[in-house]
């Protein structure tokens, strides 16, 4: 178990942040904050020689990230039967416009995570898990939507992996332009990127009466 210290997730060999470390974060809810904000990991683990990831919906209860997938998931299934995991989170927060390509980037924040996982099989504690995940994709939505059924989760899988061995890479601010850039007569700067919610496309076959519910209403995610 690696301990926190004030809240830190001690860095080890894989997580240390080497190629620019003045971007590197390892607080805890620091990396909470943006797994929080984020709707889709990628997640790898490498199966019979071969490296294997997917692109999947997550949530997270306290220092637990839930991962999830149909029953047969290659991924899914090898990380239950302990196949170690690595695991991604990227938010775009701007396209960093620089003078010369050489110098582009982007604004972005990110978590990178190592971590052996375990499979969730207990009905009742999969559906707390398929809970997590739907309310972090939009809180309050439980409450309305019918819950799995034991088929339904029979079908599915859920893993479990602990946000013990873990860092977060952030990059804000401008481009950082070579000093005889600076007088090239091109425009520098920073095009902000960021996520809105549209209006709202009811389903044709919604009943007569079935208003649209508050909760779709989420200013606070975009801010």
């Amino acid at each position: 178990m690696i301990v926190d210290r004030d809240g830190l997730i001690q860095p080890t060999a894989r997580t240390t942040v080497r190629r620019h470390k003045e971007r590197a974060e390892y607080d805890r809810q620091a990396a909470y904050a943006i797994l929080d904000e984020g709707f889709v990991c990628h997640a790898a683990c490498v199966v019979d020689g071969t490296v294997w990831m997917i692109p999947t919906a997550y949530g997270r209860i306290g220092d637990r990230l839930l991962l999830h997938g149909a029953a047969a998931n290659h991924v899914l299934k090898a990380a239950g039967e302990g196949a170690e995991l690595t695991v991604t989170v990227t938010l775009i927060d701007g396209l960093v416009l620089a003078r010369s390509t050489f110098n582009h980037s982007l604004n972005y924040r990110s978590v990178v995570i190592f971590a052996t996982a375990t499979d969730i099989a207990d009905p009742v504690d999969k559906a707390v898990a398929l809970t997590a995940i739907v309310e972090h994709m939009l809180p309050g939505r439980t409450a309305d939507a019918r819950p799995p059924t034991p088929i339904e989760l029979t079908k599915t899988r859920v893993v479990s992996i602990p946000l013990d061995e873990a860092s977060a890479k952030v990059r804000s601010g401008g481009p950082l332009d070579e000093e005889a850039d600076v007088e090239l007569p091109v425009w520098a700067g920073v095009l902000p990127l960021r996520p809105r919610a549209g209006t709202p496309i009811p389903d044709s076959a919604n009943q007569t009466g079935v208003v649209v519910p508050a909760y779709l209403d989420q200013p606070a995610r975009w801010s």
